[in-house]
């Protein structure tokens, strides 16, 4: 048995952290009028680096104690339907701060809801009319976003680092370049890949470009309703890869070592998140079990890897003198 003041005691104790607690809360000030001014004037018209994509639309994000909604399958939606506004890596620029009652507004390319300029508002009379001198466009399509930035109960007093701090999840305000920033959202496997230049099964478009450039060369073909691109970096006597992507993702990699030497990868080598409906459609993506053969007319299976729609090395299509992708392979 305990004594019986050991109960008094425990009660008294979670009494005194209570007390603390509402405490602390009170002596955080609420921000005052002089730091909303001066945080307004240090971020306006800023040039940030972009953590995290936001979608088209008039819904933005939500950025609250570190974790930004909307996330995961539900913002991926949204970029599937409406489009991306910006992605991880672009450069953007902070339009507009509004502080609210609980938050901090910032938007971002001039936001997600086109506003007139001050002399679209100027009409004159006659005729018993009024005529506004310059119409505002009914078709401007706005291509901006904005973060909430939400705090609990109310906006607190804070300099401009614990600003950029908060801001850490959707804001780089450290990056010296686009491809930093952009690096900086990447798992680490990828990251390094990109870093060597090398490309995996399973990166996206842009990954791809990060690590090897704008391909010289494309290769379309089209299987039913899927269409698949083979974008091909190098030309003998050099390596030689032939990259295949399905939608927005590599599905296949070729090398071809200038000893002769063929490497082909088709097993998916990092996992990324993927829009799970396509723009404009309803229907879930899927990524096909068997992509179909690139093999231009004529060229014999590669024995080695039927499956994966292998070739003899045969001549390619000669580059387009003005930069633009090749013609489309004739059908198999």
């Amino acid at each position: 048995m305990y004594p019986r003041y050991v109960p008094a005691l425990l009660f008294a104790a979670l009494f005194c952290v209570i007390v603390v607690s509402a405490d602390a809360q009170k002596t955080t000030p609420h921000i005052s009028k002089q730091t909303r001014m001066d945080l307004i004037r240090a971020f306006n018209s800023e040039l940030v680096y972009i953590r995290s994509p936001f979608p088209m639309g008039k819904t933005g994000l939500t950025l609250k104690q570190g974790q930004v909604t909307p996330s995961g399958e539900e913002l991926q939606r949204m970029l599937a339907m409406w489009g991306p506004a910006v992605k991880p890596g672009d450069q953007a620029r902070i339009s507009q701060i509004l502080v609210k009652n609980d938050r901090i507004h910032f938007e971002i390319n001039g936001g997600a809801v086109k506003r007139q300029k001050w002399y679209q508002h100027i009409q004159f009379g006659g005729g018993g009319g009024m005529t506004s001198i310059a119409p505002s466009d009914p078709n401007a399509n706005p291509r901006g976003s904005y973060v909430d930035l939400v705090f609990s109960g109310y906006v607190p007093e804070l300099d401009p680092q614990q600003l950029k701090d908060l801001l850490r999840p959707v804001f780089d305000f450290n990056a010296k370049s686009a491809v930093e920033a952009y690096l900086d959202t990447l798992p680490p496997k990828v990251r390094d890949a990109i870093k060597g230049h090398q490309v995996l099964v399973g990166m996206n478009r842009d990954m791809v470009m990060a690590a090897k450039g704008r391909p010289p060369k494309k290769i379309r073909e089209k299987d039913g309703e899927a269409e698949y691109e083979e974008w091909i970096y190098g030309e003998p006597p050099q390596d030689v890869d032939f990259v295949r992507l399905a939608g927005d993702e590599v599905v296949r990699l070729e090398i071809m070592k200038v000893d002769g030497q063929k490497i082909v990868r088709s097993e998916k080598e990092v996992e990324l998140e993927q829009p799970t409906v396509a723009k404009g459609s309803t229907e879930p993506q899927v990524r096909p079990p068997n992509a179909p053969s690139l093999r231009r007319p004529g060229e014999d299976a590669d024995p080695a890897s039927p499956a994966a729609g292998g070739r003899a090395p045969a001549p390619r299509p000669p580059p387009d003198p003005l930069g633009q992708d090749g013609p489309p392979a004739p059908p198999n």
